[in-house]
């Protein structure tokens, strides 16, 4: 699995033309130009120390330069004669200086060149970091793109193993995102090695086919960032006064030292094209002053990244970081990742400990610092680098996925990739083939991987995780061993391109896109399919591993394993369904609970059978049902689940009839706060139902509601008020719903003027009488079906108070007077319509 730096696909059907190991860089350069060029002009650029005056004195001279008495700092131009390439075309080599004094120098080389080789040390891959972090950006704006660029890797002679896996992934990226570079390949001046390079055999197909992968690449950057939920970054500098804030952000803009820094710098646009992943970034520079303070906090609360600024030769700046600014951000609870710099590095006194001990100990104290880098605006040292490291900390963040005092890959993340594992796992086996991986290559990164690299990828995972790897292929292990590789590396965007690929957003849930907006009246509801219900049915049997017909908590777990976290462990889930002693969920508690959150969060339930494997649509898993004052019309409801809200004051019993609906006893204990759910299946007339019954809780009514001892007047009372109120609010919005009393505590003395009220009550608001139960007597009195049949013929059940019955029968005597009016009309018609055609 090849990593793909900034969401950059390569190319689909060919490799980037690239040299293993060696390749005449000047060779290749000419070759690109002789055809069109009597003489072609090519410039060496490159980090300091990369080998840029060794190459070109090996290339001049035919010998390395000679240790003991160096080379100069700069060379000056080689011209190579027409006989040293075949095409005949002799070849100017102009070597150059890396430091801000022969920056102008630099640029006016690169203006005027045919070509541009541009330099990394083979043993130093932080020098091909800043290819793309400075150079690459660097040489875009300044040539348009107009101009080749040859990507030379020098001391290959120096580079181990481990190093060179490591760098082909980061120049298949470059190969893929900027266009003008032509070639790659490795070279040691000191050992000769100038091995031909992979030229493509039709340049121009090269480069339309380069062209088609630089839009492919922008594409796929652009969706990354829209993913991201980013269409810039917005990236604010703070820090203490004189610290370098305002040279810092000019610097990056002009890549110039400013004479005369203002005070505060207005906001700076960087283009979208400034680094790979071709976002663009707003720099917003802030004043520390008190005056100025409300600013600064409304500007870091609207910042995606916050840069933190100290001075190297200051002490004290870099010790107010964690007395003043880095506890002053979070007590504003920003989420914003914190980059800490330290500027003016051309000033820090060379005896100063290492920033690595500096900041180990703030990094550990204050987890939301992303990066620590130093840099120097006077000297253009790491300056781009700041807001490349900032923008990818928006991008590409590391908190979600890894743990960095753990060293380990994020629960969260963990349970992503095992979900994206199975999905690619096509043969169920518990293994990606070569097949499967290169379909999950082609999936996130739009390129096949070839069998070498198939190979050194399964090489790589077994010699530091043998398990990672059996004889079907790359194991969960392995798999999940790559990725905490990768950002351990540094390469967060590899596991982001994945993540994203799969639908994850930076909370590694699904992106909200994903899940339909819901319309629905208020009178209706969302049920499961049978479709849905079939699957949900097929998975409890794959995880109910010792067939025991209920999934023990362990099971259940493992079968939430794919999902952010198990949907079902806080309320109102944990204690809703019947479960055995054991304490397994059964497969009718199972559905339950799913009916439960259907009927309550179905945008959640939805994406919780995604994440455990349901691959059909929202509307092959939801039905919404009917409305109700459809179903009392038609005097018949066709929903599968009911909702019955169960209110009473307390101690009426109210806990104990949802106790014993799951089968419990009433002593055993529940939730004691918020609202109380039970969710069962109840058969009835041959077919089964699903009742969910929460009990609202008494302070949630009313505060008629009185706390009371229950089966006395004052409960019968309140409940009757309550009663009237249910009616009254039912007849003002049009949304009845059937009502039944239940006398709970049926065991107890019953107050003889409370069952004299309830009964007239029940015939004057014309509801069934109150049925009478006793949970403590296991009397039941059939309550659950009579709540379901109530529901399924809701007309029946409905309470009237008397200024309903009053409209009722207005309305009823309006109708018949209108039928009245349209009779009389009709016959009145008749016989005007029979005198016309008799006198015709």
């Amino acid at each position: 699995m090849a990593a793909a730096p900034r969401d950059a696909p390569k190319p689909p059907h060919q490799k980037p033309y690239r040299g293993r190991r060696g390749g005449d860089a000047m060779g290749v350069a000419w070759s690109l130009r002789a055809a069109a060029k009597r003489d072609v002009r090519v410039a060496v650029i490159g980090d300091h120390g990369t080998g840029k005056s060794s190459l070109v004195t090996t290339i001049a001279t035919g010998r390395f330069p000679d240790q003991d008495n160096g080379i100069a700092h700069v060379l000056p131009p080689a011209r190579l004669p027409v006989d040293y390439f075949p095409a005949r075309v002799p070849v100017t080599i102009v070597d150059t200086s890396s430091s801000p004094d022969g920056n102008r120098m630099l640029i006016a080389e690169c203006q005027t060149a045919d070509a541009v080789v541009l330099t990394y040390a083979c043993d130093r891959p932080n020098t091909l970091e800043r290819i793309t972090a400075f150079w690459l950006p660097k040489l875009r704006r300044l040539l348009q793109s107009k101009v080749p660029v040859i990507l030379a890797g020098c001391k290959v002679d120096l580079s181990d193993k481990q190093q060179q896996a490591g760098l082909e992934n980061v120049l298949d990226f470059i190969m893929c995102t900027f266009r003008e570079v032509e070639i790659y390949l490795e070279c040691s001046a000191l050992h000769r090695i100038k091995r031909r390079a992979q030229i493509p055999q039709n340049p121009s197909a090269a480069r339309a086919e380069g062209e088609r992968e630089r839009r492919r690449a922008m594409a796929a950057a652009a969706t990354a960032a829209n993913l991201a939920g980013k269409q810039g970054v917005r990236v604010v500098v703070i820090g203490d006064p004189g610290t370098g804030k305002s040279s810092l952000v000019v610097s990056v803009a002009t890549e110039a030292f400013p004479e005369n820094v203002p005070r505060v710098m207005p906001p700076t646009r960087l283009p979208a094209d400034y680094f790979p992943d071709r976002v663009p970034i707003t720099i917003v520079d802030t004043s520390s002053s008190p005056e100025h303070r409300a600013k600064l906090i409304a500007e870091c609360q609207a910042a995606d990244a916050v840069v933190l600024t100290y001075a190297c030769d200051r002490p004290a700046t870099l010790e107010r970081l964690s007395t003043f600014w880095l506890p002053e951000l979070r007590r504003l609870q920003l989420k914003a990742p914190v980059i800490v710099v330290g500027c003016k590095l051309d000033l820090r006194d060379e005896q100063q400990v290492s920033l690595e001990q500096v900041m180990a100990p703030i990094m550990q104290t204050f987890r939301e610092i992303e990066t620590c880098i130093e840099c120097s605006a006077l000297r253009q040292i790491q300056v781009p680098e700041v807001f490349y490291y900032a923008q990818k900390a928006v991008l590409h963040p590391t908190a979600p996925l890894f743990d960095q005092e753990a060293q380990s890959l994020k629960p969260r993340c963990v349970r992503a990739l095992k979900r994206i594992f199975i999905l690619c796992d096509h043969d169920r086996d518990g293994a990606l083939s070569d097949v499967e991986l290169n379909d999950f290559q082609v999936k996130c990164f739009n390129a096949p991987l070839q069998p070498t690299e198939i190979a050194g990828v399964k090489r790589v995972v077994q010699e530091k995780m043998p398990e990672g790897v059996n004889d079907n292929g790359l194991t969960l292990t392995g798999f999940l061993f790559l990725h905490a590789l990768f950002i351990e590396k540094g390469r967060l965007e590899t596991t982001w391109t994945v993540l994203r690929k799969f639908g994850y957003d930076n909370e590694i849930k699904l992106r909200d896109d994903l899940i339909p907006t819901i319309k629905r009246a208020p009178d209706q509801t969302l049920e499961l399919t049978g479709q849905a219900i079939d699957f949900l049915r097929g998975i409890f049997n794959m995880f109910d591993t010792d067939n025991d017909d209920a999934l023990l908590p362990a099971e259940l777990d493992d079968l939430f394993s794919t999902a952010p976290e198990n949907p079902w462990s806080s309320n109102p889930y944990v204690d809703c369904a019947e479960r055995n002693v054991l304490g397994g969920l059964s497969l009718e508690g199972f559905l339950s609970k799913w009916a439960l959150m259907t009927l309550l969060d179905p945008a959640n339930s939805f994406a919780n059978l995604i994440y455990v494997g349901y691959s059909g649509d929202f509307g092959s898993a939801f039905t919404t049902t009917r409305k109700r004052r459809v179903d009392r019309k038609k005097q018949q409801t066709q929903r599968n689940v009911f909702q019955c809200y169960v209110f009473g004051p307390r101690g009426a019993g109210k806990t104990a009839l949802l106790q014993s609906f799951l089968g419990r006893q009433p002593s055993d204990a529940l939730p004691m706060n918020g609202e109380r759910f039970a969710a069962n299946t109840v058969e009835l007339s041959g077919s089964r139902k699903t009742l969910v019954f929460q009990e609202i809780p008494e302070d949630d009514v009313r505060p008629l509601l009185a706390d009371r001892e229950s089966c006395d007047e004052f409960s019968w009372q309140r409940t009757r008020d309550l009663l009237v109120e249910v009616a009254t609010h039912g007849e003002n919005t049009g949304y009845e719903v059937p009502c039944l009393i239940v006398a709970a505590k049926d065991d107890l003395d019953q107050s003889p003027l409370a069952l004299q009220e309830s009964t007239r009550v029940s015939q004057d608001m014309g509801i069934e009488m109150p049925i009478p139960i006793s949970v403590r007597l296991r009397d039941l009195n059939n309550i659950f079906c009579r709540i379901v049949h109530a529901a399924q013929q809701p007309h029946l059940s409905i309470p009237e108070t008397e200024a309903g019955k009053t409209r009722r029968q207005y309305r009823q005597l309006l109708n018949r007077s209108l039928m009245v009016v349209s009779v009389v009309g009709i016959a009145a018609y008749r016989v005007y319509a029979a005198r016309k055609n008799t006198s015709s």
